[in-house]
């Protein structure tokens, strides 16, 4: 797998994250994938999991936009901004992921780094 293969699926993430579904976002993780979101949570493991931290997105107006995206071989690291609005609140969160591809380019695994500190929440 290739630089161009793994920027196009973090590409694609940051695009899903902000107006996809669960089961699209899915799409691009291997079956074994383990999600660390935050770093320092339960890893989820597997489809299942994931798809319940994504679906969480789902009734959500989102927007995301790249900041900065590093690739190197089956390696990548993006930051973005997540603006998301619902139920009465407004929330943005600008976290790092740390993403791992298998040779397929499917996402093995992804840890996300952000605490508190670097979500924002107010009333709309």
């Amino acid at each position: 797998m290739g630089t161009q293969q793994s920027r196009a699926t973090v590409e694609r993430y940051v695009e899903l994250v902000a107006s996809g579904t669960a089961a699209q976002v899915l799409e691009l993780y291997a079956p074994e994938a383990v999600v660390e979101d935050p770093i320092g949570s339960e890893p989820r493991r597997g489809h299942e999991a994931i798809r319940e931290m994504y679906a969480a997105l789902e009734p959500l107006q989102r927007k995301a936009e790249p900041l900065a995206i590093r690739v190197s071989g089956n390696h990548a690291a993006v930051a973005f901004t997540l603006v998301s609005e619902g139920h009465g609140h407004r929330m943005t969160i600008s976290p790092i992921d740390i993403m791992e591809f298998d040779d397929e380019g499917r996402i093995l695994s992804m840890r996300a780094y952000w605490s508190q500190d670097d979500l924002q929440v107010e009333p709309i």
